[in-house]
């Protein structure tokens, strides 16, 4: 009798001691997962501060000028400005510029400039510079391209919006469907993503491609897919953006040329929103024509 004792209280000490081992893991996981929770929501609550910023500048291998160029009478650069400023996320519009005429012109249609040096790199550079002159501390700071005329304000706020609520990503940007027959122009930027909405690369290149070599839609349930073509909006976490312009370029940026391929070869997240946006920027002086008949067909002046 007494070993069946020592057993049955060996037994009851085992289940007491396993109790407390599966109540001190559900603890510290409960703890874990608060701890976590109040990152993430910290981490959402410090972006609300978003700035602008239109990257302007004259000298372009293949477009010299291309901010002024005029668009139904307008400089390129202000009707871009004028879209950039009806977003509602948009606390602030500025444009960053190296060129005084760009500059005067800004200037002289009521626009924030901000110089800064002709040494810059990219855009990305550009921008921030000029956020770094500005005397207001900003969380997000959104890189809208100086080409894109006719960008909705309402993709502007998307963008800021994704990047807002997807704490694990440091850029945001959006992509648009691209028509069959202008996927092999390299001068439209492809984007591929992942079942979430990440970026998993860009390129000028056609992609996806396929064994055949052939533009064509995508096979079996997935035919309704559309090949994304890359919106020249560029959205950045204000810290990430500080540390994007001390890295050193990478090999996949230098050859294709996409200052968003560095974020990636860096193991950083890139969402995507996909948007309805039927028109394209200005890479080349033909572009000015289609925006042109555009604005047209749309009514606009």
């Amino acid at each position: 009798m007494p070993a069946q004792r020592s057993e049955e209280e060996q037994e009851r000490q085992g289940g007491g001691a396993g109790a407390a081992l599966v109540a001190y893991l559900l603890g510290a996981a409960t703890v874990g997962f608060a701890l976590l929770t109040r990152m993430l929501q910290k981490k959402l609550r410090r972006r609300r501060r978003v700035v602008g910023v239109l990257p302007a500048r004259y000298q372009s291998s293949r477009f010299p000028g291309k901010p002024l160029v005029p668009i139904l009478g307008k400089p390129m650069i202000l009707r871009t400005y004028e879209q950039a400023c009806k977003a509602k996320s948009l606390d602030a519009v500025v444009i960053a510029t190296d060129d005084e005429r760009i500059a005067e012109v800004c200037r002289a249609a009521g626009a924030q400039v901000v110089m800064t040096s002709p040494d810059c790199a990219n855009g990305t550079e550009r921008c921030e510079e000029a956020v770094s002159k500005l005397g207001r501390r900003y969380d997000i700071v959104v890189n809208v391209q100086g080409d894109e005329p006719l960008i909705e304000p309402e993709i502007i706020d998307e963008v800021v919006h994704a990047l807002q609520n997807a704490p694990d990503a440091v850029y945001s940007t959006a992509c648009t469907p691209l028509a069959l027959g202008e996927v092999p122009l390299r001068q439209r930027v492809k984007c591929i993503t992942d079942q979430h909405g990440y970026a998993i690369y860009f390129s000028r290149g056609v992609i996806p491609h396929n064994k055949d070599g052939a533009v064509r839609s995508y096979p079996g349930p997935w035919h309704d897919k559309p090949y994304l073509l890359h919106l020249g909006l560029q959205c950045y976490d204000r810290a990430f953006l500080q540390q994007y312009c001390r890295l050193p370029p990478t090999p996949l940026q230098m050859m294709e040329d996409l200052e968003q391929l560095k974020v990636l070869e860096n193991g950083y997240k890139i969402k995507v929103v996909v948007v309805d946006h039927s028109a394209h920027g200005v890479d080349l002086p033909e572009d000015v024509a289609s925006i042109e008949a555009l604005m047209r067909q749309h009514g606009m002046q």
